[in-house]
């Protein structure tokens, strides 16, 4: 059987395999039978909570999922349409053994996804996962396809996550009147930041860049779909992205005696000039794969405060073990209310270096070191960086894609390179 999960969760077209009819409720009862597996006491009735952005195809897919989960004797609560970081504190601080969000995050509309927390609201690990793609694949039984939908507990728990999530701006009063714009993205976070921020009175949601082009806002913040990212606009209208709130509120954590460990966590596709200015500060980067599950699974092991992504995935581990937009936004408010200082002035820190991203489709995934054409051109570029740039070379996690990325001071000069090993990967393996 295909591998279900990719680097954050299942993802597909809602209605076609691995999110279709028959496979789904397979999947949720799957679940069941993994973490029943993994319980002290496997004859304890399981609790799964699920939650959705507003994809269309959220409502069925919910119900289906139920009704596989149900057939193995698990209960199934509702929380409706609330952020993915949201299902992943609820689902800790309520006692569920497990949260499962709907949504394909970013992806077009007609895509869909299943995200799956544990009951520590930490995401889904690799062995689990694996353990839940060999229970589907396993022919020996079978679950109703179709069938009555289970009974659902509807829960609300918004206010829970909001009072769980103010707590990352301890004293908004310092504020003022803070005028913000935010883009929702017709997500998630629709049921959650207007109500958020217009408590703090600090809200003006209308469409973002022209705002920040022609308003008199400190700042704009846009969330992806389902709320775990989140990506801000200076009083420029100059994006700021993950990297440069990584730098920016390690910086302040810091300053604070915050940041354990004195390190941040990143993924390999974050920018050199992170690494250099935190370096700077006597902070240490430490990278992993791409995913922020991964991020996660370092801070857990390195008893660590902040990782993330330059996608806009920022984890705090004194909120959650999640990417959670809001919180973000939150922290960086925190910084700039603590500072004083304007965004664009604090982002201003990270000196980016050119970066240049060139994908390759490809007919089979091999060991580049067994090709050596492309093994040699890799080297020779490694020697032309001269340890003043990076290459990065990877096959997507999930699609037929081999991933060349070179940073470096000449944007003329790495495109080149980037070319140099594409061409090569297309004739070996294209």
């Amino acid at each position: 059987m295909p591998r279900l999960f990719g680097t954050d969760g299942v993802r597909g077209k809602a209605g076609e395999y691995p999110l279709d009819h028959e496979t789904i409720p397979r999947m949720g009862a799957a679940l069941v039978r993994a973490f029943r597996a993994d319980a002290s006491d496997p004859s304890r009735p399981l609790r799964f909570v699920i939650s959705r952005d507003t994809r269309e195809s959220g409502e069925w897919i919910e119900r289906a999922l139920g009704l596989g989960i149900h057939s193995e004797g698990a209960a199934v609560t509702s929380a409706g349409v609330i952020p993915t970081p949201a299902t992943a504190y609820v689902t800790r601080a309520l006692g569920f053994d497990a949260g499962l969000v709907i949504s394909a995050s970013h992806n077009p509309f007609e895509d869909n996804g299943i995200k799956v927390f544990s009951g520590r609201g930490e995401k889904f690990t690799e062995v689990l996962e694996r353990r839940v793609e060999d229970i589907v694949g396993d022919a020996a039984w079978q679950v109703p396809g179709r069938g009555d939908p289970p009974p659902v507990e509807q829960t609300e728990v918004t206010s829970a996550y909001i009072a769980h999530t103010r707590l990352a701006l301890p004293d908004p009063e310092r504020l003022g009147r803070f005028r913000m714009a935010v883009d929702a993205a017709n997500g998630a976070t629709t049921t959650v930041a207007p109500r958020l921020f217009s408590e703090l009175g600090s809200t003006h949601p209308e469409k973002l860049a022209a705002l920040m082009r022609h308003g008199d806002h400190r700042l704009g913040v846009a969330f992806d779909g389902d709320g775990d990212r989140a990506i801000f606009v200076d009083h420029h209208g100059r994006i700021v992205d993950g990297d440069a709130v990584l730098l920016l509120c390690a910086r302040h954590m810091q300053s604070q005696g915050r940041l354990k460990g004195h390190a941040v966590v990143a993924t390999v596709m974050s920018n050199i000039g992170l690494e250099i200015a935190l370096k700077q500060s006597g902070i240490d980067l430490i990278r992993c794969p791409v995913g922020d599950k991964y991020v996660m699974e370092e801070m857990l092991k390195r008893d660590l405060s902040i990782g993330g992504e330059q996608s806009g995935h920022v984890i705090f581990s004194d909120h959650l073990f999640t990417g959670d937009g809001i919180a973000t936004a939150l922290n960086v408010i925190r910084t700039i209310a603590d500072t004083g200082r304007e965004l664009a002035d604090l982002a201003s820190q990270l000196v980016t270096y050119p970066q240049v991203l060139v994908n390759v489709r490809i007919r089979e995934r091999r060991d580049l070191g067994s090709v050596p054409a492309v093994a040699d051109a890799m080297q020779q570029i490694e020697r032309r960086l001269a340890g003043e740039g990076r290459l990065l070379v990877r096959y997507s996690g999930t699609e037929p894609l081999l991933r060349v990325m070179i940073e470096g001071k000449d944007q003329g000069q790495i495109e080149g390179w980037a070319h140099e090993i594409a061409d090569r990967v297309k004739e070996h393996l294209g």
